[in-house]
């Protein structure tokens, strides 16, 4: 199965709202084993959005389409789509009841162009909407099938996941061919290292499709087999799975939704260990990357943004020679920060981080982007120097991750 995708809305054309919606949407396809073939982004006028439709009924088999489903006079895509595919609206009244339900819930008038949001062709499936006054629309139509969905992400994205995907993968399971994917998450070495080192696997994928992909510091590894029987592809994922697993080791973090601070998270927890953070360049990031995760008071005791010397000094114990014979980027400030913040918070593990992130501030002996990361422990310190590339947000997010992966790593080697 082909799609295409399509985000309305005249905001994501003025550059006001950023289209996040086709990101999402194309990845959770891509999950699944359909193939995105194209997508476009066009503003609430009734023309382009024909020409968009049309362009994607003709292109693939399946067109994903968000936002335009509000009740007012610039939402137009459910019409327009109808219009295309020649359905007939009518009004449900199981969905104006609904509709009218949230408005009663909320002590509110309901006006009567809401109602447009409860009409659809005989033939849709309407896709429930309890965080909204839009639903979504499933339209099988010939050989080929529409879905709407409503443009705000905090709709779109739960309709997707409980409503859309369930849908998907009934109708590929009818297709007769089982398709499977499995994402490998990688941190560490760049996308052309990781390529070079999949060499030979990339040469004989024993026909699975791998891609690379980058983002953040991050590779994604994306294996996707597809085939008559179910049994034998998953067989071939998990034979690639292993074999890129058995080459790029510790590079490995995690596999398909895992993310980075959920991984660490879980093994400090399954370790029963704790950890502190003393923060300057990264300001505080890595503090909030790691509590992202809900729970995160079991494993993580709390952090310094020490960015002025003084803070170093009088928060963290960095003796003030240290500083005048080695400045503040330096690996012994590194290493201090990471100490002192072990024994002011008690924490089996101290991380403290210290570097340029520019634009300004770099010297010829100490560039933008020069960064030395101390990682405390019972045993010790150690410190690593990093040099990265890249705007200011860039060189704290790789910052960030990199002490996370260094954390994740050391919990590693602990077994």
């Amino acid at each position: 199965m082909q799609a295409y995708v399509i985000s309305t809305g005249t905001e994501l054309l003025l550059g006001e709202t950023l289209d996040t919606n086709s990101v999402f949407i194309s990845r959770c396809l891509t999950k699944l084993g359909i193939k995105v073939i194209g997508k476009s982004v066009v503003g609430d006028n009734r023309d382009n959005i024909e020409k968009a439709l049309r362009l994607g009924l003709e292109s693939a088999d399946l067109v994903v389409c968000s936002g335009g489903l509000g009740p007012t006079r610039d939402d137009l895509t459910k019409q327009v789509a109808c219009d295309v595919l020649g359905c007939e609206l009518e009004l449900r009244p199981d969905e104006e009841a609904k509709i009218r339900e949230f408005f009663a819930q909320r002590r509110r008038d309901m006006p009567a162009s809401n109602l447009r949001q409860a009409m659809f062709p005989p033939e849709a499936l309407v896709l429930p909407n309890p965080r909204g006054t839009a639903p979504g629309m499933y339209l099988e139509k010939g050989e080929k099938l529409l879905i709407l969905l409503p443009g705000p992400p905090r709709e779109m994205e739960p309709m997707f996941r409980e409503e859309v995907e369930p849908l998907l993968r009934r109708k590929l399971g009818r297709t007769g061919r089982a398709v499977q994917t499995r994402v490998i998450k990688v941190l560490g070495p760049g996308e052309s290292k990781v390529e070079e080192m999949l060499g030979e696997i990339l040469d004989d994928p024993q026909g699975a499709a791998i891609a690379l992909l980058a983002n953040e510091g991050e590779i994604d590894i994306r294996v996707t087999r597809e085939g008559e029987n179910g049994d034998e592809v998953q067989r071939v994922i998990k034979e690639v799975e292993s074999r890129i697993v058995r080459v790029l080791g510790a590079h490995v973090f995690g596999f398909d939704d895992d993310t980075l601070p959920v991984v660490v998270a879980r093994m400090l927890r399954d370790k029963g260990l704790q950890v502190a953070f003393a923060e300057s360049c990264t300001g505080g990031l890595l503090a909030k990357l790691v509590t992202d995760p809900a729970g995160s008071s079991e494993y993580f005791w709390g952090g310094v943004v020490s960015y002025a010397n003084e803070a170093k000094v009088g928060l963290l114990g960095v003796k003030e020679q240290t500083l005048q014979q080695h400045g503040a980027v330096s690996p012994e400030t590194a290493c201090e920060m990471a100490r002192g913040i072990r024994e002011k918070s008690g924490a089996d593990i101290g991380i403290g981080i210290t570097g340029i992130a520019g634009p300004g501030g770099g010297s010829r002996e100490k560039p933008v982007g020069l960064v030395y990361i101390g990682l405390a422990h019972a045993d010790g310190v150690e410190v690593k120097e990093l040099r990265f590339l890249g705007g200011r947000e860039a060189i704290r997010m790789l910052t960030a991750k990199t002490a996370l992966d260094w954390l994740r790593r050391y919990l590693l080697g602990r077994g």
